[in-house]
């Protein structure tokens, strides 16, 4: 496993995140309205693409009623069972030949 100091924070802070939504049976739009941001706020942090603030954090814990702490964790975590299938993106419309 690399050194802590090599990952990326915002990743592991991130999959964690999502762990624990998914975990709690919560949408990304629950978890917004629970802290009371906007549900792109969310997913932009699953992605590993926000900064996040120490209160920030601390909402989105109490958010999941964990501990801070469990979303700093950089022990790999099992996947969850979600009731609902993954979606999938849409495959590219088929184009047809015009045969003159």
């Amino acid at each position: 496993m690399r050194s802590i100091l090599r990952m990326d924070i915002r990743r592991i802070f991130g999959a964690n995140l999502r762990h624990y939504r998914l975990a709690a049976g919560l949408s990304q739009e629950a978890v917004a309205e629970r802290m009371g941001v906007d549900r792109a706020h969310v997913s932009s942090m699953e992605r590993g693409r926000q900064n996040v603030t120490l209160i920030t954090l601390w909402h989105l814990a109490d958010a999941l009623k964990i501990q801070p702490a469990d979303l700093l964790d950089t022990t790999p975590k099992p996947p969850v069972e979600t009731s609902r299938p993954a979606r999938r993106r849409p495959s590219a419309p088929v184009r047809r030949r015009r045969i003159p």
